[in-house]
Formats: C-alpha cells, sequence, structure tokens
C-alpha cells in the first residue's frame, strides 16, 4: 500500500511577490507633474457663503443664460455665470498665475476674463472651466467655486 502525501503549497512567497509588485506600481504611478496644477501657490481658499436671491433687482441677470454678476467676495472678487436655468458657473476673479496685488483682478470682457496687468497676457475662458485660453497644459486655471440654484436663490460655497 502506497501511500500519496499531499504538502500545502506555500503560497505566501507568491503573495510576497505580489505585494511587492502592487507597491512598486503604485509607487510609479504617483507623477510629481501632476501635482503643479492641483495645489495653486499663489491663491488662498478663501471661505466663501454667498446665497444669490434672484428675486433681488442686482442678482436678476442670473436668470437668463449668458449673463453674470460680479459678487463681492473671494480674494478679489467671484463671478458668478448662468450656462442654463439651472446651471450656474463661479470662479475667483483673481488670476490664478501670479501672487494677488492691485492689478490682479481680472475683468470680464463677455465669457473671457482677463487680467489688466501690464506685460501680463493672462486671458480664462469661464465657459471653459476656467482654462487658460492660449496654455490651458501649462497655466493654473481660475479657482472655481460650488455655484448651484435652490429654488429661487444660487448658492455659492467651497
Amino acid at each position: 500500500m502506497h501511500f500519496i502525501v499531499l504538502s500545502k503549497p506555500n503560497i505566501y512567497p507568491m503573495l510576497k511577490k505580489v505585494f511587492y509588485l502592487i507597491v512598486v506600481f503604485a509607487l510609479f504611478s504617483c507623477s510629481k507633474s501632476d501635482e503643479k496644477l492641483d495645489r495653486n501657490p499663489f491663491l488662498t481658499n478663501p471661505v466663501v457663503s454667498l446665497n444669490l436671491n434672484l428675486n433681488l433687482p442686482e442678482y436678476n441677470p442670473l436668470k437668463f443664460p449668458g449673463n453674470y454678476i460680479i459678487a463681492p467676495q473671494g480674494i478679489k472678487g467671484i463671478v458668478v455665470y448662468c450656462v442654463s436655468e439651472n446651471y450656474y458657473l463661479a470662479y475667483e476673479l483673481s488670476d490664478p498665475n501670479h501672487a494677488p496685488n492691485n492689478c490682479s483682478r481680472m475683468e470680464m470682457d463677455g465669457i473671457i476674463a482677463v487680467c489688466p496687468c501690464q506685460n501680463d497676457d493672462n486671458e480664462y475662458n469661464i465657459v471653459n472651466f476656467g482654462q487658460h485660453t492660449t496654455s490651458p497644459d501649462t497655466m493654473y486655471p481660475m479657482q472655481q467655486y460650488r455655484a448651484e440654484r435652490v429654488g429661487n436663490n444660487v448658492r455659492v460655497t467651497n
């Protein structure tokens, strides 16, 4: 009579290798170049809490798509833009590509926010998520705030 002895396969060395491969993959998938546009070193994150009542005359333009208002909160002001009856965008008006100074409050020209500083051609499209118009891959976009319509109010927060 012959007995066959089956031994348990030792899977721990294989699991150890898989674990190391996962760790190595995770380390290499992180890129410092991705961090450049994630955290803007020029702008702070101020507490913003706006409640814009659309029944008031100063906020009446927000009832109609294509219109905007400028609110005096944030760093240099906030532009609130009406895309449609229920969809709004809100952005900081301080140019995101240099430190706030006496000329960094952008001015609106239609859907384009323009920095008035001399020797500065920074322009941003607020309908295109605040992206820089000529260098969206290398320049910071406008700092965006959360905007939502709740009843007859537009609430802007961060």
